[in-house]
């Protein structure tokens, strides 16, 4: 690699942009545009996501600061705040959510093979929703409580690398559980999810599909034990049931059998009560797949650390969709970066050389890998395999 670019060009060189411009072209993104085109607005959101700019103003400052590097970077529109704020307003939202998609499928392809923790050879989803809270006087359409407004990001988490497979963002009233009627059910792949996802006719959904979940009951749900299988309990396995649903509308919604293990958490001193249509793993093996729905926490605490999808730079609807498609782009684009140049750090680690690095000359793996911060426990580590109820 040319020892005369910037770190940020390198993180460049990574990106599809041939895909880019039809994603850009797709919806018409620079139809009418003179200057500032769809690619000046990602890069300049994107150095705003790698080094925590906190406003339009402060991105505007901190790269006219560097006006003579800009073209080699590759931005070529004149930057002013109110020209990347018209663009957030205006320019489709869509366009960064699909040049996303583009860049997780990559990712998805160099992780297929990363360790989670579980030797299993299905691919294995964590489902799970964060609310980020907002102003309902700034915000007000996107409607939560009475005096709060929130959006909700619903993620499906591929374990294999921690990459978000699917995002689909909302008003924070849209209930968890809805986000089953997007999805798009993989045939053979195991979806973990925690109990607010119990809806029988959606799981039913998935069983049809050829879906495998695992979840947690619910302590009003009505069931008869047809039959057990014999448990180690010194595992913490208490029970391991073929049963029935009792319930007038949870049988009609989910007629077949389902298999119920408990299994009691001895650190923490908690019981818990599975459910899986699975009934060919060992009752131990649900219990740890359960534990891996953990990442996806991980994964929302990372994002809101490290990401500015706390703080945005918009307010209409539109704004704050490209903003976190283009935060989403940033992380999987690291990922990809980690995995393509053998950075044995984590992506934390990673993010914080970059965030102070950018505009040096030297390449990205001797940035990194000659740094003092070479801790793979550092905090924020997303590959945490941090297995805890």
């Amino acid at each position: 690699m040319n020892q005369g670019q910037t770190i940020f060009s390198q993180i460049l060189d990574h990106l599809p942009i041939k895909k880019f411009r039809q994603c850009v072209n797709r919806y018409k993104g620079n139809h009418h545009v003179r200057s500032f085109t769809c690619y000046d607005q990602f890069l300049c959101m994107a150095f705003a996501q790698l080094t925590y700019r906190e406003s339009l103003r402060d991105i505007e400052c901190c790269l006219r600061a560097m006006q003579k590097k800009l073209y080699h970077m590759g931005i070529r529109g004149k930057i002013s705040r109110s020209t990347l704020a018209d663009a957030n307003e205006k320019r489709d939202w869509r366009i960064y959510s699909d040049f996303a998609q583009i860049l997780i499928h990559e990712a998805r392809r160099l992780y297929v093979n990363e360790d989670f923790g579980l030797e299993l050879e299905e691919t294995v989803y964590a489902l799970d929703a964060s609310t980020i809270d907002l102003c309902l006087s700034v915000f007000p359409w996107a409607k939560f409580r009475k005096s709060k407004a929130a959006v909700k990001l619903h993620t499906l988490l591929d374990l294999r690398g921690s990459i978000p497979t699917f995002i689909w963002i909302t008003d924070g009233k849209v209930h968890d559980v809805k986000v089953l009627d997007e999805l798009i059910p993989e045939p053979g792949a195991i979806y973990i999810m925690d109990r607010a996802y119990l809806d029988f006719h959606r799981l039913y959904t998935l069983q049809q599909n050829s879906g495998i979940f695992v979840t947690r009951t619910k302590i009003n749900t009505g069931f008869r034990r047809l039959y057990s299988n014999p448990v180690d309990k010194s595992s913490g396995l208490k029970c391991d049931q073929i049963i029935a649903l009792t319930g007038y509308y949870s049988k009609k919604a989910y007629p077949e059998k389902l298999r119920r293990v408990k299994y009691f958490d001895k650190t923490n001193g908690r019981t818990f009560n599975f459910l899986t249509n699975q009934f060919c793993y060992a009752p131990i093996t649900i219990a740890d797949l359960y534990r891996c729905r953990w990442q996806v926490e991980l994964f929302f605490k990372w994002i809101k650390q490290n990401l500015r999808i706390k703080a945005f730079y918009g307010t209409s609807e539109n704004a704050v969709k490209t903003q976190i498609w283009i935060a989403i782009s940033v992380y999987v684009l690291v990922a990809i970066i980690k995995k393509r140049q053998n950075l044995d750090l984590s992506l934390y680690t990673i993010l914080q050389i970059f965030s102070i690095a950018l505009f040096e000359k030297k390449e990205i793996y001797q940035a990194v890998m000659q740094s003092d911060y070479r801790n793979k426990n550092a905090i924020g580590h997303i590959q945490l395999k941090l297995f805890d109820y």
